[in-house]
């Protein structure tokens, strides 16, 4: 049943699917009934820090009760999971965040606990007399010691705030069409997908692989998860090159078809591997020179064809070959080692004039090639060369080039940062002879002319000032998934007077404890103070206390008041301490509350809920994001989404701060392609900007960019939000 895919649309557009025509019977009253229920359905969701817009709250009273409360039932489910309140919040201290002890007085408490208990007194009293005291051994450490129930009993009411946060959800169309335009979306993305965008999109291709498709799947990537469900529906293949294939094997083995790790192949039915070679072999016919692609996955092809057996299969000879060339039986250099021989043998004008067909790699080989000219002439045949390419680049890449050149004209010394695509980062000191800035100064103007040409002519643009500092999102990989969550390097306003970080996990197999930290550092990233589970309490707030198990599933709170932080930047943090990393756990999810100062409320407030993210990463220490104090005084959240790899056991904020620090710096100090950049791109003949002030409804269609719909725009209009951001990235 399609009925399954409905939340999909909620979290990717914020748009509840209607029926297209209302019902004309219902088993429980007649047509209309619904306003009823429509009213109840918007209460409840105000208390998660939702509510419907006037148009979906009329559109939903005209249709029958039942129909309302089956929408609001599903509904409400998606949004509190959104949100981070379908599990239960428990804190170690019940009443937090007051009555927090200092770490030495709780620590001796639970000392005083073990000795007083007959159970524990000998084993206890033995551990103190070898002078080490193991904290895990003590009954009432770490583990909590009332129910969920007895804290909310204790907990005042959640004071309502004119800054509580307030999404509002719009109608959307019939659900079939909801799920066609979405799969359209995602499928035909300018920049890759995060995991759980993938994770969409198969699911949509599997219903949407017989109905319309987009005109192009530029990622290769989505062409892979689009692939296995046209394979399944018996539909031709989308495949122009032997690694097409080869992604296309790792999804039917549910591996990872960015091709970035290992993929244990499966055996597969004899019509699929049929399918597989024929496409192979289709490739190689039309285009030998495609085998050259082999080397760079040579072992996967060497497993892959233990499971094809193209042996079996003399009809498509070309598929052997590619087989014949992983195992090193038949020669096929590579393009990047033409190139490489070419640069070895100092023959740079060849190496550009070879890199001219294939305008992706001469893009990301031009900072190696502007370093590597030895003369005005060679660094000018560099440039002249991207600029002829340029139009035969990928928007992203254009982008991403154009923000590499403009962090080029920091001088030499700095550091720099490495991130992959599954958020792991290190820093390293930036040694790099700097790239000339004739050059650096032409090729910034062509890449922007380049994108001026491909960006739509708009006539009437109206933005939102809050958005101009997020940053493009250029690859989904730099995003988590969930609520309120921006691209890595976006900077966003943070407004209230409390800042409460909350982090939740379940294990799955074996006793896993996270730790929830916040690193305090001055303005030259040295170390100020620090909340942890060995820190308690500080000027600037309260830890909730260490859970060190979590079979039930976990919540760990850091209460902090902005205006005793005493140093420059806060940097929450989770570290693994023992158990399962981020990826093997049930769940586990991060975000952080906003509140005034009177607000109270329990330890987890949805409606205070600014931003909740998963936590699926490559590293043992999570990195979500940091807050800056700006030179007003304000605060500001720069988004990171990193993993550090940390140690297999016992991470600690207090052992990894020196290098979050120097991690943070790098970070910091690059300037990344905004919104705003885009917008002054479009701004030109023809077209007018206005900023958006919240109130004032334009009186006729325009495109809007902005961090949420406005709930009035005039019919007509585009509206670009961080759900569908990506598109503002030219093809």
């Amino acid at each position: 049943m399609i009925d399954r895919l409905e939340p999909l649309v909620l979290r990717h557009t914020f748009r509840i699917p209607l029926p297209t025509a209302p019902v004309s019977e219902s088993p429980t009253g007649p047509l209309g009934e619904g306003a009823v229920a429509a009213r109840q359905f918007d209460a409840a969701l105000l208390t998660v820090g939702f509510k419907l817009s006037a148009d979906l709250l009329e559109r939903l009273s005209v249709l029958p009760e039942e129909t309302v409360v089956r929408i609001a039932g599903r509904t409400l489910r998606t949004v509190r999971e959104l949100v981070g309140d379908h599990v239960r919040h428990n804190a170690y201290f019940i009443d937090f965040p007051k009555n927090v002890p200092s770490t030495e007085d709780f620590w001796m408490e639970c000392l005083l606990d073990a000795l007083r208990d007959e159970k524990t007194r000998a084993g206890t009293l033995a551990e103190m007399w070898t002078g080490v005291v193991n904290l895990l051994s003590l009954p009432t450490y770490g583990r909590y010691q009332h129910t969920y129930a007895e804290l909310l009993a204790v907990q005042d009411e959640l004071i309502a705030a004119a800054g509580d946060r307030l999404t509002v959800l719009h109608p959307g169309g019939h659900l079939v069409d909801e799920l066609t335009a979405l799969y359209l979306a995602l499928a035909g993305s300018t920049t890759p997908l995060g995991e759980e965008h993938q994770r969409d999109l198969r699911a949509l291709a599997e219903r949407c692989a017989d109905g319309p498709q987009p005109e192009a799947i530029p990622v290769r990537e989505n062409r892979a998860l689009v692939n296995q469900a046209r394979l399944k529906a018996g539909s031709e293949l989308l495949v122009d090159t032997v690694t097409d294939v080869l992604r296309l094997a790792c999804a039917l083995s549910d591996g990872e078809v960015s091709l970035l790790a290992p993929t244990r192949f499966r055996s597969q039915s004899r019509p699929v591997r049929r399918a597989l070679l024929a496409a192979l072999d289709s490739v190689v016919a039309a285009s030998p020179a495609k085998l050259a692609d082999v080397a760079v996955h040579r072992e996967a092809w060497k497993r892959l064809g233990e499971r094809l057996h193209p042996h079996e299969y003399p009809r498509w000879p070309h598929a052997a070959e590619v087989f014949a060339v992983a195992r090193g039986e038949r020669k096929a250099p590579s393009f990047d080692g033409r190139v490489e021989e070419l640069l070895a043998a100092d023959d740079l004008l060849g190496a550009v004039a070879l890199l001219r067909s294939a305008p992706g790699k001469l893009f990301r080989a031009l900072d190696r090639l502007l370093r590597t000219a030895r003369t005005q002439e060679e660094r000018d045949a560099v440039a002249a060369a991207a600029e002829q390419v340029a139009p035969e680049v990928s928007g992203r890449v254009v982008l991403s080039v154009r923000e590499h050149l403009h962090n080029r004209a920091r001088e030499t010394g700095q550091l720099r940062v490495f991130v992959n695509r599954r958020g792991r980062a290190w820093v390293t000191d930036d040694e790099r002879s700097v790239v000339g800035p004739v050059e650096r100064a032409r090729l910034i103007a062509a890449l922007d002319d380049e994108t001026r040409r491909r960006l739509p002519v708009v006539e009437r643009l109206l933005v939102d000032p809050e958005v101009l500092d997020v940053a493009l999102p250029l690859s989904g990989k730099a995003t988590a998934a969930g609520l309120g969550v921006l691209p890595r390097g976006s900077l966003s306003a943070v407004e209230g007077e409390l800042l409460r970080f909350f982090v939740y996990w379940k294990e799955a197999k074996r006793r896993t404890d996270f730790d929830l930290s916040a690193l305090m550092l001055n303005a030259d990233y040295s170390t100020n103070a620090w909340l942890s589970y060995t820190s308690l309490t500080e000027v600037e707030g309260e830890h909730s206390g260490d859970i060190v198990e979590a079979p039930d599933g976990a919540s760990e709170f850091i209460n902090l008041r902005l205006g005793s932080v005493r140093g420059a930047f806060v940097v929450p943090q989770v570290n693994i301490f023992a158990g399962e990393g981020f990826e093997e756990v049930e769940e586990s999810f991060f975000g952080f509350m906003l509140r005034e100062g009177e607000q109270r409320g329990r330890p987890f407030e949805p409606r205070t809920v600014r931003m909740k993210s998963e936590l699926r990463g490559a590293g043992r220490v999570a990195l979500p994001l940091v807050f800056l104090r700006g030179d007003d005084g304000g605060w500001r959240a720069k988004w990171l989404h990193l993993y550090l790899k940390g140690s297999p056991s016992a991470n600690r904020v207090e052992e990894n701060r020196v290098t979050v620090a120097t991690l943070l710096r790098g970070i910091v100090e690059r300037e990344q392609l905004t919104v705003r950049h885009l917008v002054e791109l479009m701004t030109g003949e023809g077209t007018t900007v206005t900023l958006w002030d919240g109130e004032t409804v334009p009186d006729g269609p325009v495109t809007y960019i902005g961090l949420r719909r406005p709930d009035e725009l005039p019919e007509g209009s585009r509206i670009v939000t961080p759900e569908n951001l990506r598109d503002l990235i030219p093809a």
